[in-house]
This record gives structure tokens, C-alpha cells and sequence, in this order.
């Protein structure tokens, strides 16, 4: 009897078969790539990549269909790929990943998700032990950093401000505190939590892009006057343009003694506090209230992941009060199972498989490996760049993201500019390398997030004699 088409859809001969085609490529994809082989990416404007796949025929077969998208997107395990500040993840993290997704246990109650609830329970238990917190400390993971930075605002606020905003409603005129070169999520979430512009005190940066702590209380004191109630500190570890770190244990001397929250975005950084190199770029984050780690950037885990701590762990469970009596049970003892309540998320992946995987099979000495390395690699860029005639660093890395410039003797600011900003499309046309640019005071400066273990100090000089080509051309 022929099969209909929902039981061809789900034949698992044709998953087996489909799935060892697809490995098979995507092997073959990462010996290429890893090599530094081909182009990191073949450009295309957007109007000609919708039409690309617009027209792209519905009788082309999974393999065909595996190959097109291979060849229009950016490989970002080649060592020539230095753009965002994404991982090239490891390829056991994606096959974690592959089997939570053909699982597909939503866990936000525990009976959904029983082995990675207890997973994640496990792993945020020993990012909090490693941050520094205490015994009562408490995490979990959600999807990015931008979700995770808003509920630990949101969680600030249920637990400093003077007003149940959850269940009253907010007529307050609350605000928050961070740095000028704070990732805009953070002002983005201050606004999605109704304090709108007046709510954001920006506090300014210095040479190195990292917070002024000797500001803070006159834009404190100033707020204050103006009717403001600070509820939050937003410290960054590090900065996304610069990769520069705040000084924590400052920013945590300013909040103890005016009970203000702080709260540490350690998105890309936070990683720091595995690594016995690094980890003083981290102290005093065992002062923080709550920290942020993304998994896929700086642990090279597949996207999104990210774990949000708490120093107290029982505000992870006030922050929100809805009821779904048909999920979730009152319990005397510590509900920490049923994810739920403290997540913003009603459906949660089971992204723990790529954490747990990784640590099972190589163990935790991966995650400060990787960072270590990378941090290694910006700095001896930064060593290339200050003996190569013709380019300015903005500043000296901190992390693995590197700011530079091109500026010819006698050029004009502007003219600078453009001529920087001239050779990043060339390089984005070219396609053999990628980095992207940002803008620092005006300056339009290039710049690279070195996040891939395959780059070398070879590839680096090759990419500032192309550079250097664009710029003479």
C-alpha cells in the first residue's frame, strides 16, 4: 500500500537516509571551510537574493536545497570570517542541538522536559559557583541576550522599585543606569518596560570605552531632583563596539550602599570568569545581582542560548506572577522545576543539550581554551597593527574585538571616513574576508570580533595587505 504523504513525511528510513546525506555535507562543508578554502561569503544585494529564492524551484530535492543555502550564507567557521561576534559552533553543539529540536520537548513545566530541566539546573548551578555567587544563587537559560537582559530588568524593578509595576501597572517615573557603549538591547528593554527616554540615564565612557564610575552619583544625585527613581546599574562586560569592560567592583561600591540593582550584560564576555587568564576582566561580579553569558558567542555553542543568574535565586521566582493554574502548582519547597514561572518564555527550548554535550565529551576546560585564545589572537592584532604604517587603533582590545582604522598621512576626518568606509564594501564585495565597521566619536573605524580557532597571525597580515590594496586602489 502506497504511502500517503504525512506517513512519507515522517518515515524514519527516509530520516535516515536524508540525515546521512546531510552529515555527509555538512562534513565536507567544515574540512572546506576550516581550511580557508573559497570565499567566507558571495554577497548579493537584497532585492537579488528574494529573487534568487523566490525562483528558486519547489521540485529541487533536500540535497539540492542543502547546497544553495551552504552557498548563500556566511560560513562563519572559515578563519577568514571575522565579522559579528557569533561562534563557529562546535559540531557537537549542533548535533546536541539537532536532537533537541527532533525531540522537540517544549520545558516551561518539568513533565515536558525532564532531563533538560535537570540539565540546566545542573549547568546554571555551576555558571553561578564559577561567577563567585553563594549557595542560594539560582539560573536558567532563554533564548539570547536581549530576552535575558530584560527579565533581569524586569526583575530589578519587582524587586527595588517602590511599586508592583507587574500587577499595578506603572505611573511611576522610574529609571535605569548605563554606560554610553552599553549594547542598545539595554535600551531598548528600558523601553519596552515604559521608562522611555527621560528613564535612561546615559553614564559616559572614558579613553577606553568603559564606564566612568566617578559619574555615577552626580547623575544619580541629578535624577533624584528630577523626580527620577533609579532602580538599576547596567554594567557591561564587555561593550559591543570596543569590547571593553566596566569596572565592576566600582559600579558594585557605587550600588551596595543605595540598595540600586546591578545587573552585569556579560553577554559576550562573561565567559571570562572560567578562565584563570582572563577572569580578572570579571572582578567583582560575585557583587552583581544578576549576569548574562551567551552560549553562542563566546563558548561556541550554536545560536541562541544564553544563561541569566541570580545572586538571589528567589527573585528569579517573583519576577512573574501570572497563574496558569492548568500548568503550574503551588509547592512549599523550591519550585525550580517547573521553568514557567520564572522565564518570560511560555515554550522553552531545550538548548542545554548543547552546554551539556560539550562538557560530557571535552569537559569545562573547552570554554576558557576557546576564550583564551581569542583574547590572545586581538592582542597580538593590535602588536601587528601599532609596527604597520598607516593604521590607528582606537583603542588597546581588551577582549577578542578589535577597532581599527586606515588614515594616509595628511587625510582630512572625513575624507578618513570615507576612505574606511570605502574599504569594508570592497572587502563585503570581495567576499574573501568579512568584518564589519562602527562608528567611535565620529570616527568611522573597521572592525573585527576574532571568534573563530582557525584564524592565525597569517591570515590577519593577509587581510591588512588587502585592506592596504583597497585603500591605494
Amino acid at each position: 500500500m502506497a504511502q500517503s504523504l504525512l506517513e512519507k513525511a515522517y518515515d524514519p528510513e527516509a530520516f535516515r537516509q536524508l540525515g546521512k546525506g546531510l552529515i555527509d555535507t555538512l562534513a565536507n562543508h567544515l574540512q572546506s571551510v576550516q581550511q580557508g578554502r573559497g570565499n567566507v561569503l558571495d554577497y548579493r544585494e537584497p532585492a537579488d537574493e528574494l529573487t534568487f529564492w523566490t525562483n528558486f524551484p519547489d521540485t529541487a530535492d533536500f540535497g539540492a536545497w542543502t547546497t544553495a543555502v551552504l552557498r548563500h550564507t556566511t560560513h562563519v567557521h572559515h578563519p577568514r570570517c571575522m565579522g559579528h561576534q557569533v561562534a563557529p559552533p562546535l559540531p557537537l553543539a549542533s548535533l546536541a542541538a539537532l536532537l533537541g529540536e527532533l525531540l522537540n520537548n517544549g520545558m516551561a513545566i518539568y513533565e515536558m522536559g525532564m532531563a533538560p530541566t535537570a540539565m540546566e539546573r545542573q549547568l546554571t548551578d555551576w555558571l553561578c559557583r564559577r561567577a563567585g555567587f553563594g549557595a542560594e544563587a539560582r539560573g536558567f537559560l532563554t533564548s539570547g541576550g536581549t530576552l535575558a537582559n530584560l527579565t533581569a530588568l524586569l526583575a530589578a524593578r519587582r524587586a527595588r522599585g517602590r511599586t508592583d509595576v507587574w500587577n499595578e501597572g506603572y505611573s511611576g517615573k522610574q529609571a535605569i543606569l548605563v554606560g554610553e557603549a552599553a549594547h542598545y538591547c539595554v535600551d531598548r528593554a528600558a523601553r519596552i518596560m515604559g521608562l522611555g527616554d527621560a528613564g535612561v540615564l546615559k553614564v559616559p565612557v572614558g579613553p577606553d570605552n568603559s564606564m566612568l564610575a566617578g559619574e555615577l552619583p552626580r547623575i544619580y544625585e541629578k535624577a533624584l531632583a528630577d523626580g527620577l527613581e533609579p532602580i538599576a546599574l547596567v554594567g557591561s562586560a564587555p561593550s559591543t563596539a570596543t569590547g571593553s569592560y566596566d569596572p565592576l567592583d566600582e559600579l558594585a561600591d557605587f550600588c551596595e550602599p543605595l540598595n540600586l540593582w546591578l545587573h552585569v550584560d556579560g553577554a559576550h564576555g562573561g565567559p571570562a570568569i572560567l578562565s584563570d587568564k582572563y577572569g580578572g576582566l570579571m572582578r567583582g561580579i560575585h557583587r552583581a545581582d544578576s549576569l548574562v553569558i551567551d552560549g553562542h558567542k563566546m563558548m561556541g555553542l550554536p545560536v541562541l542560548t544564553t544563561a541569566l543568574l541570580f545572586r538571589d535565586g528567589g527573585v528569579s521566582y517573583t519576577t512573574f506572577s501570572q497563574q496558569a493554574d492548568y500548568l503550574l502548582t503551588e509547592s512549599r519547597e523550591e519550585d525550580w522545576y517547573n521553568l514557567a514561572k520564572r522565564t518570560f518564555e511560555c515554550t522553552k527550548l531545550t538548548s542545554v543539550f548543547c552546554w551539556h554535550a560539550v562538557i560530557n565529551q571535552y569537559g569545562e576546560s573547552i570554554f576558557p581554551a576557546y576564550l583564551d585564545r581569542q583574547y590572545d589572537l586581538a592582542r597580538e592584532f593590535a602588536g601587528m597593527l601599532r609596527e604597520r604604517p598607516g593604521w590607528e587603533l582606537a583603542l588597546t582590545p581588551q577582549s577578542n574585538i578589535v577597532c581599527f582604522r586606515r588614515t594616509p598621512t595628511g587625510a582630512e576626518r572625513e575624507a578618513c571616513n570615507a576612505l574606511n568606509e570605502r574599504i569594508r564594501r570592497r572587502l563585503l564585495e570581495d567576499g574573501k574576508f568579512y568584518i564589519v565597521q562602527t562608528r567611535l566619536d565620529g570616527l568611522t573605524y573597521l572592525r573585527t570580533s576574532l571568534m573563530n580557532p582557525f584564524t592565525t597571525r597569517a591570515h590577519l597580515s593577509e587581510l591588512l595587505e588587502l585592506l592596504e590594496s583597497y585603500g591605494a586602489g
